[in-house]
């Protein structure tokens, strides 16, 4: 059993994450409206990997990531970078700041259940996802 954190402002695309995610073997979910309540949940829950949103209105995504990478305890986290920002600058940022993967909306549930699996196996190196 693992736990996945999905950290979107929009519960719509909470749920499409979750019902994409579903399939995966033990996979458990825990939601997060916003970057400081990720942190927040990362501090009470046990989280295996995070599939984060760069665009929240209280914390922005990479400094979410950069608070991720800035504490042992959760440096080799995986986290999926899932938004609508598909510009080579935000995709650069957010791989510079620490993010396993990077990945755009709209997306595809397959694509996203798959670069998911792929790094709770520990077997993708850290690059965008396509």
């Amino acid at each position: 059993m693992y736990t996945i954190l999905i950290v979107d402002d929009s519960p719509t695309i909470r749920r499409m994450v979750k019902t994409s995610l579903a399939s995966l073997p033990g996979a458990m979910f825990e939601e997060a409206g916003s970057g400081l309540q990720a942190i927040e949940a990362l501090a009470v829950s046990s989280i295996q990997m995070m599939v984060l949103d760069l665009n929240m209105p209280d914390m922005h995504g990479l400094d979410v990531i950069r608070f991720v990478r800035s504490h042992d305890q959760y440096k080799d986290l995986p986290v999926m970078v899932l938004t609508t920002r598909g510009d080579e600058m935000s995709r650069d940022a957010a791989m510079e700041a620490g993010a396993s993967g990077y990945m755009t909306k709209p997306f595809s549930p397959p694509a996203l259940a798959s670069a998911v699996h792929e790094m709770l196996d520990g077997r993708a190196a850290t690059r965008p996802c396509r």
